[in-house]
This record gives structure tokens, C-alpha cells and sequence, in this order.
């Protein structure tokens, strides 16, 4: 089997999470600037072979798209250009950074960690692949 690669896509920071090659557990892979995505990507596939993209969709809680909606739609349109071949699925990502943000909390990291913006996006990243994963279990 092949790995299933997640995206919490943002302006400042992609946060990526992955699967082991059994599709069994998610793992916070890395963080990279949305500019640098694709060269970051193009060097993981050389060596990985991923079976899909999942995006995290960000929906306000009413369920209407947020504002980041239409920079979620630009990179899902590069990844399209990019890696025609590798399917992409949407989760809707509400909560997840509030989630993540408790796990850092929850930690026992000290205060500076906790304040890695960074690690919050990666964790966000494995909680919207971990929500693929579970919705799509037979």
C-alpha cells in the first residue's frame, strides 16, 4: 500500500501529516511555506509512494466557507497541476486547530514549545488525516 499525505493549508506555514504505508497510523510529517510546497513534495515522492492528497476544508461553523476557503482552492488546483495522477479528497477541518492547540497544552512541553505555531499546524494536519482515515475504514 501507499501513503495518504494531509495538508493544513495556511498562508504562513503547510502543515503536513502522513500515514505509514499500511494506512494504519497518522503521523505528523513537517511544515513548510506554502512557496516551497511543491519542491518539498516532488523530493518526498521520489522516494514515497503516495496513494492521495487529503485537504483540510475550511468551513465556518455554520457551514459556509471561511475566508481561507479560496487559498485552500489555489493550492488544491497546484497540487492538481503538479501531481495529476494522485486523487485529493477534502476534510472538513473545524476544530482542528483547536484540537491540536490543546495537545500541545497537554503536552508537558515547556511554555516556548508550546508557542511553536509550527508544531500546532502539523498536529492539525495528523487530526484532519486521522479524520480521513477513520470516515473512510470499512
Amino acid at each position: 500500500m501507499a501513503r495518504i499525505l494531509a495538508f493544513d493549508y495556511g498562508t504562513k506555514r503547510v502543515g503536513i501529516a502522513v500515514t505509514d504505508p499500511l494506512q494504519i497510523i497518522a503521523t505528523g510529517l513537517d511544515n513548510i511555506h506554502p512557496k516551497d510546497i511543491i519542491e518539498y513534495l516532488k523530493k518526498y515522492l521520489a522516494t514515497e509512494q503516495v496513494e492521495a492528497f487529503v485537504i483540510g476544508d475550511p468551513i465556518q461553523m455554520d457551514g459556509s466557507p471561511s475566508a481561507s476557503k479560496q487559498h485552500a482552492k489555489g493550492f488544491s488546483t497546484l497540487l492538481k497541476k503538479s501531481f495529476p495522477t494522485i486523487p485529493q479528497y477534502w476534510v472538513d477541518e473545524r476544530y482542528t486547530s483547536k484540537l491540536a492547540e490543546q495537545t500541545v497544552m497537554q503536552s508537558g512541553l515547556k511554555k516556548s514549545d508550546r508557542r511553536d505555531k509550527a508544531r500546532v499546524d502539523t498536529i492539525a494536519a495528523t487530526i484532519i488525516l486521522q479524520y480521513f482515515m477513520e470516515q473512510n475504514r470499512l
